[in-house]
C-alpha cells in the first residue's frame, strides 16, 4: 500500500491544486417577486396527510403526493378551499374549493383515510374532475379532517348566499318543508 500512495500525484500534493471559477452569463439586477395566491387567504386548518387519485384508464390508485393539507379562507369573500404541496418540490397536488355537494366517504378497509369526488380539481393548471383519497397517520387525524372539512363546506354555502346569518337561512327552509308537507295530502286527496 505504502507504494500505491507515492505512485499518486494527488496525495503527494506534487500536482498543482485547480480551482474552477464560475462567473455567471446572465446578472440578474432585479429581484423576482414570487406569489403563491395565498397571500389573501388564512389557514384554517392544516394537517399531515397522503393523497391519492383513482386514475380510471387504468383502474387504480395512484399517489399523488405527502405533505400538509391546508384549508384555506379567503379574507374577503370567505370562502375555504383546500390546498395541498407535497414535501419537498412544493409542487400543488390538490387545489379545489369544498363545495357542499362533495361527499366525504369512509374508505374501504381503513379508518384513517376518506375518498370524495371533486367536480374542479385545478392543481394541474385546468380544473378536472377527480376521485381523490386521502390518508391520515391515524383514525383521530380522519375524523378531526372530517370535522373541518364538513364545517369549510358550511362556510362555503352560506359565502355562496351572500353571507346570510344561520338564523335567516332556516326560516325559508323549515317554510319550504311545511309547504313540501302540504303538497302531498292535496295529492292524495285527489287520488
Amino acid at each position: 500500500m505504502a507504494e500505491h500512495e507515492t505512485k499518486d500525484p494527488v496525495a503527494n500534493g506534487t500536482e498543482a491544486e485547480h480551482e474552477p471559477q464560475f462567473e455567471p452569463v446572465i446578472k440578474l439586477d432585479q429581484q423576482v417577486e414570487v406569489k403563491t395566491n395565498e397571500e389573501d387567504e388564512d389557514v384554517q386548518f392544516k394537517i399531515r396527510a397522503k393523497l391519492f387519485r383513482f386514475d380510471k384508464e387504468s383502474k387504480e390508485w395512484k399517489e399523488r403526493g405527502t405533505g400538509d393539507v391546508r384549508l384555506l379562507k379567503h379574507k374577503e369573500t370567505s370562502k375555504v378551499r383546500l390546498v395541498m404541496r407535497r414535501d419537498k418540490t412544493l409542487k400543488v397536488c390538490a387545489n379545489h374549493y369544498l363545495s357542499p355537494d362533495i361527499k366525504l366517504q369512509p374508505n374501504v378497509g381503513s379508518d384513517r383515510s376518506w375518498v370524495y369526488n371533486v367536480t374542479a380539481d385545478v392543481s394541474d393548471g385546468e380544473p378536472n374532475a377527480e376521485t381523490l383519497a386521502i390518508r391520515f397517520a391515524n383514525s383521530e387525524n380522519a375524523d378531526l379532517f372530517k370535522k373541518e372539512f364538513e364545517a369549510a363546506q358550511k362556510t362555503n354555502e352560506s359565502a355562496g348566499k351572500g353571507g346570510a346569518k344561520e338564523e335567516s337561512k332556516e326560516e325559508p327552509k323549515t317554510e319550504a318543508k311545511e309547504e313540501a308537507k302540504e303538497e302531498p295530502k292535496a295529492e292524495e286527496k285527489t287520488a
